[in-house]
């Protein structure tokens, strides 16, 4: 699938400055990004509208306490 993305001059310059110095494709190192920065994109707003669920009574909560007894029945 192609995407375009656009990016601030100064960050486009150091993307070709790195693919230059290392051989690589901008390409590459674009898609080294997206995939090892997905995961903590995908942690940070998937906990953000948790959270918001929790603020607003949806998303149900356990004590702690609760959680670990649970967890020791069931050993």
């Amino acid at each position: 699938m192609a995407t375009s993305v656009r990016l601030e001059p100064e960050l486009e310059q150091r993307l070709d400055s790195l693919a230059s110095l290392t051989g690589r494709t901008k390409a590459y190192y674009l898609r080294e990004l997206i995939e090892n920065g997905m995961q903590d994109l995908e942690d940070y707003y998937l906990a953000a509208a948790t959270m918001e669920r929790v603020r607003k009574g949806v998303e149900k909560t356990y004590p702690a306490a609760d959680v670990r007894k649970s967890i020791d029945q069931s050993h």
